[in-house]
């Protein structure tokens, strides 16, 4: 199922927020937040629980309150962001994650994003923003809607530029349906660093723990019966150029839609 909504992420359960009460500025501010603090929001309340490799964080405040999350972060090949904009990789990031919670009323996502990026471009200098849009949902081994797609429709609001659908590919899920990633597991074969952290997603996930002096590989190859593999079309890819001399390698699409 694809939603128009705004969703809300609380304790990784999906909400959304009510059109009829409108996000209050005048209450809220938008400040750069450190790593640990970014992590552990974004680790307890995104549907993945997972935390990407970043480069910046910002978080949203109603008062002293911490309500949502923004972290930019390195895409996951150097090749990423030189595929839709003609920049080196250090002059561009993407919007790994954004959280924010159920709190947080109507229109809060394009008035938190727009503030964020200012301090994003401020800090890092950098050119260009990718980000993605998930359209497939995800279900749990009992059923359970872990996720929803979603088209974007935010990214849409901020007129970010439409490049169509990224790469295909084949989902690892495990049995909380959250995905796991090859880079991830590569991780724990090779017994690199981040070995640690991959191995307690799979875990919360749902898949048994290491055994006594059993190899990062050995226990790869055991779990991997606890993985579901799902064909996925591709994200829908979304950009935003932050300098206007910066050109595009793709050409930008008519926006997707929800409904006929």
């Amino acid at each position: 199922m694809i939603t128009e909504l705004e969703q809300r992420l609380t304790n990784r359960r999906t909400t959304w927020a009510a059109r009829h009460t409108l996000f209050d500025p005048s209450r809220h501010s938008v400040e750069p937040i450190a790593e640990a603090v970014a992590k552990a929001f974004v680790v307890k309340h995104h549907y993945s629980g997972t935390y990407p490799a970043a480069r910046f964080r910002v978080g949203l405040f109603d008062d002293a309150e911490l309500v949502g999350v923004a972290v930019f972060s390195v895409p996951a090949s150097q090749k990423v962001l030189p595929r839709y904009a003609d920049i080196d990789p250090r002059e561009g990031v993407e919007l790994g994650r954004l959280v924010l919670l159920d709190v947080c009323a109507y229109n809060a996502e394009t008035w938190f994003i727009s503030r964020a990026f200012r301090l994003v471009r401020r800090a890092l200098g950098v050119r260009f923003c990718l980000s993605y849009s998930d359209p497939v949902e995800r279900r749990d081994d009992s059923g359970r809607l872990v996720k929803r797609g979603h088209i974007g429709q935010i990214y849409q609001a901020l007129n970010a530029s439409y490049f169509g659908r990224a790469s295909r590919s084949t989902l690892l899920l495990l049995p909380s349906g959250r995905v796991m990633s090859p880079r991830a597991l590569g991780k724990i074969r090779r017994d690199e660093r981040g070995r640690g952290y991959a191995t307690e997603q799979l875990i919360r996930g749902g898949a048994p723990p290491p055994m006594r002096g059993e190899s990062g590989e050995s226990y790869v190859a055991r779990v991997s019966g606890s993985f579901t593999r799902v064909r996925h079309p591709g994200n829908l890819a979304y950009g935003w150029r932050f300098d206007r001399h910066v050109a595009l390698k793709l050409p930008s699409l008519p926006y997707l839609k929800v409904g006929p």
